[in-house]
């Protein structure tokens, strides 16, 4: 059930994510800037490692995927414990490097004022990102450009996303930096950037079944 493959391909690829994308808001990248960083990284990724753990590089992504019974429950159980564990490496070494992370947490406008409206962006934009893993990766309807259609939607998810909520649509990309900005004692937290991205990969997986039944 453990494949030591799998989960450095998915260690390596959360970090990366985490990394750079959170180093680019850290560096003042930009709404743009950072949806890029985003995008460009998971595209990279998805034709790097998909091959061998599909590049979930995500926990929301492979709930859903387990949900589709694309993978195993017990498979999950070690994608998401390489995921945080990336994301939290990618963190640490950030704060190493720069002191402060806060501009490369995944917060906006609705994070802290309306947590309930935040929960669900996080929700709609997972349901776009797994939906796009879905049809493009898992039933492989775009071929070889699985990777740059799934890079492309959390590109525009970010752009909208980001000023709201931090466009996350992953708990490992929120809970990395937030161990180190202190967010993890706020309950809206996990609402928002679990809660939501959760919910929004088991409609996408729901739909998926409906339009392929």
């Amino acid at each position: 059930m453990f494949n030591a493959k799998v989960f450095v391909a998915e260690l390596i690829g959360t970090f990366a994510l985490v990394f750079v994308g959170a180093g680019a808001g850290i560096a003042g990248a930009g709404l743009l800037g950072v949806a890029l960083a985003h995008g460009l990284t998971v595209t990279a990724f998805v034709y790097t490692y998909g091959y061998i753990s599909g590049t979930h590089i995500n926990p929301a992504v492979t709930f859903g995927l387990a949900l589709n019974n694309t993978i195993k429950w017990g498979e999950a159980f070690f994608y998401w414990a390489a995921q945080f564990l990336g994301a939290v490496i990618a963190a640490f070494l950030l704060k190493t490097f720069t002191g402060d992370i806060s501009a490369g947490a995944t917060v906006g406008s609705l994070t802290n004022s309306m947590p309930v409206n935040a929960a669900l962006v996080e929700l709609i934009l997972t349901f776009f990102l797994v939906t796009s893993v879905l049809h493009n990766a898992v039933a492989g309807k775009s071929g070889n450009l699985a990777g740059l259609a799934i890079g492309l939607t959390l590109v525009v998810s970010i752009l909208v996303g980001g000023p709201l909520t931090g466009a996350s649509l992953n708990p490992a990309r929120t809970f990395g930096p937030a161990l180190f900005t202190g967010a993890l004692a706020d309950p809206s937290t996990y609402i928002v950037y679990f809660a939501g991205p959760l919910l929004g990969a088991a409609a996408a997986a729901f739909v998926y079944k409906f339009m392929r039944d």
